[in-house]
């Protein structure tokens, strides 16, 4: 008896199983890829915590105050170097700067750690669209283009698409006004044996400040958040997730914002700093009391202090920039709202350090003093966790890396030494980190001379150490401890700062050599060589 054939198509093959088993697994990826929240990642260069949340009443930032009514805040969030580059690459990496090995602007991470997988390479990694636009990483920027030699920072294999950064200098001046800077440069900054060919080399930088009657997108930031705008919308029709990364460089030197966002303060009404002055009885190692970068502008006097009149403008421009920003990352959350992705974006902005207007007698960041080493931190959830409060507790950049990765329902890397957060949006009082660590060093100076654009270099110190030395800096619930001591060698010490924040909050006095807190020092010295792992929460 012959069989009957089957009809074509019916026949339940092999491959037919597998194109079901393939449909259904590529289903359930599309289905858990696209349920993984986005991240807005919004950094700001050289910024402090300067708004009304952190108690600057007199800072206007309406935007950043309604996305700190949307966050969790961290109040006592530290960087882990005062300085660009290492501080974005400790964040980035989620490393330490002793194991990136990065200490300046000029030596990228991945010669330390060349296969060490970068927090946005890590979102790459598990199916995220991953772009950047701005200063994320430390790119060499088109306007540094006089600066011989300058290397590439940015980290192309973290990026889906590559960089975008905008084409014009970040700094805005007319032809005669940048005449002007280099009559002020050269009358200031020759010695009696340079000539005018010498002073040519150095980068003019222009004035400290500048108000121009320009559309905010004119400038840098404002070309940054266009760009941002554009990749927005881009990203958000793809099926994967994505991370955005936003880097402006406000309000970072030279304080530069459209008119209209000065003309929002009365200069008559800002205040300066009290403590204008360095804290008493500090290691001179430990400051960095010349402030280069600031020198480093054409009408900032080569020495001495800042009167209070540029006091008064300079602080005025650098609350200008914020608000500049401020208004800037107000286009970003609208468009966010508008293209519907609210309910599924995590927004982070942070400051990659802290920075001092006046406070201390310094104008920069470069130490390892809390106006330094502290900066904004604040997290948005789709859910809401955390919104509108607060947190005390002691968090570090190093942290960032593991709590978005924990957020976004990824896998933590082996390597990282920071501890997620996450735990403190849910209880934001519970106990924590018994220390957040920073670090800054001084390297050595063999050949003195005064170069205004060395900026991890403090002028004026010509009996300075001929070997580099390394400020290892501990900030506990109540004290910020610190250790200065030869790079390499920790028996040699060349400095010690102790400062009470229940009784000195804005570090007045170092107490450090104080007979009756000889035992807390030795204590405090025993804790900081335990090193971040011994202060981990305890679980």
């Amino acid at each position: 008896m012959m069989r009957k054939s089957k009809r074509p198509g019916k026949a339940m093959t092999w491959g037919h199983f597998l194109l079901i088993g393939w449909v259904a697994f590529a289903g359930s990826v599309q289905a858990a890829t696209s349920e993984r929240p986005n991240v807005l990642f919004i950094s700001m260069d050289d910024f402090g915590p300067y708004l009304k949340g952190y108690g600057k009443e007199q800072v206007i930032a309406p935007n950043l105050d309604r996305l700190m009514e949307r966050s969790m805040t961290f109040d006592r969030a530290y960087c882990q170097m005062a300085i660009c580059s290492p501080s974005r690459s400790s964040l980035m990496t989620g490393l330490r700067p002793d194991s990136t090995g990065v200490f300046n602007l000029a030596t990228h991470f991945r010669e330390k750690v060349p296969d060490v997988v970068t927090l946005p390479e890590h979102f790459k990694q598990q199916g995220y669209h991953t772009q950047a636009v701005g200063k994320n990483f430390h790119p060499a920027f088109s306007f540094h283009a006089d600066v011989d030699g300058q290397p590439n920072l940015d980290d192309p294999q973290s990026w889906s698409a590559p960089l975008w950064l905008p084409s014009p200098p970040r700094y805005y001046h007319t032809e005669a006004g940048i005449a002007d800077a280099k009559k002020v440069f050269a009358r200031t900054r020759m010695r009696a044996d340079e000539t005018p060919d010498d002073w040519e080399n150095y980068v003019i930088r222009g004035f400290a400040t500048e108000a121009p009657d320009v559309s905010e997108d004119v400038l840098y930031d404002g070309q940054v958040t266009n760009r941002a705008l554009q990749v927005m919308r881009e990203v958000a029709a793809l099926e994967e997730p994505f991370f955005l990364g936003v880097g402006f460089l406000k309000p970072h030197y030279p304080f530069i914002a459209p008119k209209k966002y000065w003309d929002l303060y009365d200069r008559n009404e800002i205040k300066i700093a009290e403590n204008n002055f360095p804290p008493r009885d500090a290691p001179p190692i430990s400051l960095q009391v010349h402030w280069p970068e600031a020198r480093a502008q054409s009408d900032v006097p080569d020495s001495g202090a800042i009167l209070p009149e540029q006091s008064r403008e300079m602080i005025h421009g650098y609350y200008a920039c914020i608000s500049y920003v401020d208004a800037l990352v107000g286009r970003l959350l609208d468009e966010l709202d508008r293209l519907g992705l609210r309910e599924n974006t995590i927004i982070v902005l942070w400051g990659d350090h802290g920075f001092s207007l006046g406070e201390n007698s310094m104008w920069a960041k470069l130490t390892n003093l809390e106006m330094s080493t502290r900066s904004p931190l604040m997290i948005a959830l789709p859910d809401g966790r955390g919104a509108g409060r607060h947190t005390d507790a002691l968090v570090e950049f190093v942290d960032i890396y593991p709590s978005l990765a924990e957020l976004a329902g990824l896998s933590l890397p082996e390597h990282l030494e920071g501890t997620s957060f996450v735990p403190l949006l849910t209880d934001p009082q519970r106990p924590w980190k018994s220390a957040a660590f920073s670090q800054y060093l001084r390297r050595a100076i063999p050949n003195y001379r005064v170069n205004p654009l060395a900026i991890d270099t403090p002028l004026g110190y010509r009996d300075y150490p001929k070997t580099a030395t390394m400020g290892y800096s501990m900030r506990t619930d109540r004290y910020r401890f610190t250790l200065w001591q030869e790079d390499g060698n920790p028996d040699v010490i060349r400095g010690i700062e102790l400062y009470d924040h229940q009784l000195d909050p804005a570090e007045n006095v170092n107490i450090a050599g104080h007979p009756e807190q000889a035992e807390l020092v030795a204590q405090l010295t025993q804790k900081l060589r335990a090193g971040w792992e011994a202060a981990q929460p305890r679980s």
